[in-house]
């Protein structure tokens, strides 16, 4: 892996993260257009994973260090995707393929576009974060299972679930964001533990230049995110999503 290829997949990873469009569908792609397999690209899926979480973090911060009612909710979503996941890791890791990836995308896309018709005339009975119930988090929690699919995407799961409770658009994307932390630290730490031996010193400007790479990019993207839902909704990203499933079952194979 070259510093420009450790670059592009840090880009990736941040605009692709917190968008309902599936980052590790896009990273599974790419590291099959670019020929880039082993452990160093375990190592480096790691590492940038965390830069872009941390931008959530830097974010939210200030919501995180008082507010210890989100925090139990944050782990009640948590707690069915990190117990189904841990149960059946083997299963989904076998899940892993371009044509999985393809038709996740598509069902994604679709589900999107029927939620955004139901919903587009109601308005939402939820509009801040601290107010999402502790019942409502668990719902959202259950829906997140989904994101073990390859391409289904957690952030589009758990967005689609928070709609279905007639939550604001914005709110649903922010309780995504939120959600992911604890999941992708548990995931991290689980691939770290299972691939710490690949971390090479040689490979330290790769990692530093991915992780910084997808702070920054996600930093970027989840502000302008949140600007975007203030005036839109998430039919853009459900043709995205039908249209970049298509593309990959006719191209990528």
């Amino acid at each position: 892996m070259s510093i420009f290829e450790a670059i592009i997949f840090g880009i990736i990873e941040g605009i692709t993260e917190f968008l309902p469009i599936s980052s590790t569908g896009h990273l599974i792609i790419a590291n099959k257009i670019m020929g880039i397999t082993g452990e160093l690209s375990d190592s480096f899926n790691i590492i940038i994973q965390l830069g872009a979480i941390l931008a959530v973090i830097f974010i939210y911060f200030d919501k995180l260090k008082v507010g210890i009612n989100l925090w139990f909710k944050i782990i009640i979503s948590f707690l069915p995707i990190g117990i189904i996941g841990f149960i059946f890791s083997d299963e989904v890791k076998a899940l892993f393929s371009v044509n999985v990836v393809a038709y996740a995308f598509i069902v994604g896309g679709i589900v999107f576009l029927i939620v955004e018709y139901f919903i587009k005339d109601k308005e939402p009975s939820v509009k801040r974060v601290e107010d999402i119930s502790y019942k409502n988090a668990l719902f959202i929690g259950l829906f997140q299972i989904f994101a073990l699919i390859p391409g289904t995407s957690r952030s589009g799961a758990t967005i689609i679930g928070a709609l279905g409770l007639k939550i604001s658009r914005k709110t649903a994307a922010e309780f995504s964001f939120l959600i992911a932390i604890p999941v992708m630290f548990a995931t991290s730490g689980y691939d770290f533990l299972k691939h710490y031996d690949s971390f090479s010193i040689q490979d330290i400007y790769l990692l530093i230049s991915g992780f910084l790479v997808s702070f920054v990019v996600a930093f970027l993207v989840i502000k302008l995110f949140i600007k975007f839902l203030e005036n839109f909704t998430f039919v853009m990203f459900g043709w995205y999503r039908i249209l970049f499933g298509i593309t990959l079952l006719i191209f990528i194979q």
